[in-house]
């Protein structure tokens, strides 16, 4: 059984003029120890799933379909303080920005001791003792000395470790990391990489890494799946998506990728652009930017299907009912 499994998600922003859908069935589900990769362009919906799982949908979006079970128990359907219960405990959280994680006001030392005793029945000097433990697990060095810094001391790649030593206080199953990366450089990125790779190898914790680029994903994740208006377009090993993409999206996303050591005039690129969420057009929502599109397209939503070993897509053109016509 999965750690964590979501079933035809679907979540709705209700507006004057009607709700607008914002997920439409996502379905995905991730294993103990793994790191799943979400990839799709701004709008496609990654970060709006991983608010879904932790419980943090901004108002009034609202999940209205679907089911979300971490561990075989379903958690969508939970009052917001048993949320909030699981939420640190059983399920951690990494975001772009760790100055929006992190309060100014307070040391880092404080933030994480009172993390730490709201989950786990430790004393002060426990507690303490734990944090500096995690601190210096995360690569911060010195750590009984840094505990007592505030975050405007650290730089923003030590921030982000702070926040990954925060994710792990109560040592969750399951950790949302939503572009964890994106504000840091490259030599940065490499190292919060490769400490996320060894939390999962050491601690079996599972991981959702959300992010739009393919490198970090091809370099930290076992299993991608691709966004696309709210949906998932395909779903497979990272090394089969990136090499062998079956749906034409990420044909496309693939393609637009320079890779070191092809020599090509021009990349590939997809034409227009993604619907808005009033906009989605009927059948598959990509059908209006796809090359390979036939009449099915237009008139009946594919859901995924096997598309190759591994792999699946939601695209007609794996459908064998669809090839024999």
């Amino acid at each position: 059984m999965a750690l964590l499994e979501v079933e035809d998600l679907r979540v709705e922003f209700p507006t004057r003029r009607g709700a607008l859908l914002a997920l439409d069935g996502v379905s995905l589900e991730i294993n103990e120890g793994e790191v799943l990769g979400v990839v799709g362009e701004s709008g496609a919906g990654k970060s709006l799933t991983g608010s879904a799982i932790i419980g943090l949908l901004e108002p009034p979006g609202r999940v209205t379909g679907g089911q979300i079970r971490l561990e075989g128990h379903r958690i969508d359907d939970l009052s917001y303080e048993e949320m909030r219960a699981i939420r640190g405990k059983k399920i951690g959280a990494i975001f772009q920005d760790p100055l929006t994680s992190l309060n100014p006001l307070y040391t880092v030392g404080r933030q994480l001791v009172e993390t730490i005793r709201v989950h786990l029945a430790l004393s002060l000097e426990e507690a303490r003792g734990l944090a500096i433990e995690l601190l210096g697990e995360v690569g911060i060095p010195a750590p009984e000395r840094r505990i007592d810094s505030y975050p405007h001391e650290f730089s923003g790649g030590m921030r982000q470790r702070v926040v990954i030593a925060l994710a792990l206080c109560a040592n969750p199953r399951l950790i949302i990391a939503d572009e964890p990366t994106t504000a840091l450089d490259v030599s940065i990125q490499a190292q919060i990489i490769a400490l996320l790779k060894k939390l999962c190898r050491e601690h079996k914790t599972a991981v959702m890494l959300i992010t739009h680029d393919m490198g970090v994903i091809a370099e930290t994740a076992d299993r991608v799946a691709v966004m696309y208006a709210g949906r998932v377009a395909e779903i497979g090993p990272v090394k089969r998506v990136v090499k062998h993409p079956k749906h034409p999206y990420t044909v496309g996303l693939m393609g637009a990728i320079p890779m070191v050591g092809h020599d090509v005039e021009r990349l590939t690129q997809i034409e227009g652009a993604m619907p808005r969420l009033n906009e989605i057009p009927a059948g598959c929502s990509f059908n209006p930017r796809c090359p390979k599109v036939f009449d099915r397209c237009r008139v009946e939503r594919p859901e995924l299907m096997p598309a190759g070993r591994d792999a699946e897509a939601a695209c007609w053109q794996f459908d064998k009912e669809a090839r024999r016509g």
